[in-house]
């Protein structure tokens, strides 16, 4: 669906050049949620408007659904991006216009009449709950309905890719939780690609499939979340998936590493380990977080010194669906 080639992006000013992309390789799928994260100057936002364009890549190629968007004309770039929806971190409404007015600009510009806007913009706002909300301005809506109202606008011409920029970013906690639960439904009701750029590991858990990590303009890891949380390899991965490790002492004696990444957090997981295998464990260190019912974090336990009792450990988490590692200091 999405291809990177060689994608790299350099800005000149005063004298000197910034490559904010360097030489980068991404295939998206179609279909899935893919987050690219990393911190800030890491090049990310640079880098998915490079994908619909709004930045033009230095070197590389970008092709979308088979089309090679460096190699197109200006009349045909402007079809092509009917096809990629964006939202913003700060939704990017007019002011001046209502909410169902909102919603039928890009229709507008695109050419349809002003019926069957109206008719696919009322659509939308079933789609993303806010059917009552039509004629009211963004001044009088929450952040989180403004963002439901961004969301509307970008699918309007039926976009087979959404760009998500920190579309988050500006939200309270549960009002994320809920963005991040329309996006999903979106993405499997209607089959849109959708591309997340985030700073936070938590985005990244909740709704994408694959993650690529990125730092310094250069992609540094990808693969499954599922897989880079559980280890991640590059120090800036480890860094995002354990934000707290700093403040967590490396142990200085053999430990296991239960990771949590979606785990019913109510579950007393260590009480449970202990209770079921008899085998007394010392808590090394831990950083959790409770996200929706869910806990995702890291829990360092001391490493039983006999081979049986460890054994016994390793099958029950494996047993319980937990992941793990086993950190040998010697």
């Amino acid at each position: 669906m999405i291809v990177l080639e060689h994608v790299g992006k350099t800005f000149s000013g005063k004298g000197k050049n910034i490559e904010a992309v360097k030489d980068v390789n991404l295939h998206i799928n179609a279909g899935e949620i893919f987050g690219i994260i990393g911190f800030s100057g890491a090049g990310k936002s640079t880098l998915v408007r490079c994908i619909n364009m709004l930045e033009t890549p230095t070197e590389g190629r970008v092709i979308v659904d088979g089309v090679d968007l460096t190699s197109a004309s200006a009349k045909e770039l402007k079809v092509q991006r009917r096809n990629i929806g964006m939202i913003f971190q700060q939704f990017n409404l007019l002011a001046q216009k209502n909410v169902l007015s909102n919603i039928c600009f890009p229709l507008e510009i695109a050419g349809v009449n002003k019926q069957e806007a109206l008719k696919r913009a009322n659509e939308l706002l079933d789609l993303v709950g806010l059917s009552d909300k039509g004629k009211s301005y963004p001044a009088e809506l929450s952040g989180g309905q403004k963002q439901r109202v961004a969301i509307a606008r970008a699918l309007a011409t039926n976009p087979k890719v959404l760009l998500a920029d920190e579309a988050t970013s500006a939200l309270d906690p549960i009002t994320t939780r809920s963005i991040l639960s329309l996006l999903k439904e979106i993405n499997e009701r209607l089959g849109v690609t959708i591309v997340v750029i985030t700073h936070q590991m938590s985005v990244v858990e909740q709704i994408c499939d694959r993650v690529a990590i990125m730092s310094g303009g250069v992609i540094e890891e990808e693969g499954a979340v599922r897989d880079v949380f559980t280890s991640p390899k590059s120090e800036t991965g480890k860094k995002i998936v354990l934000p707290e490790q700093s403040e967590v002492k490396e142990p200085t004696i053999s430990y296991i590493r239960i990771v949590f990444d979606g785990q019913a957090s109510s579950k007393p997981v260590l009480a449970d380990i202990v209770m079921k295998t008899g085998i007394p464990l010392s808590i090394m260190g831990a950083a959790t977080q409770d996200i929706g019912g869910s806990a995702y974090g890291q829990l360092l336990v001391e490493k039983p010194k006999d081979e049986k009792s460890l054994n016994i450990i390793k099958e029950y988490l494996e047993e319980n669906g937990l992941s793990y590692s086993i950190k040998e200091v010697h």
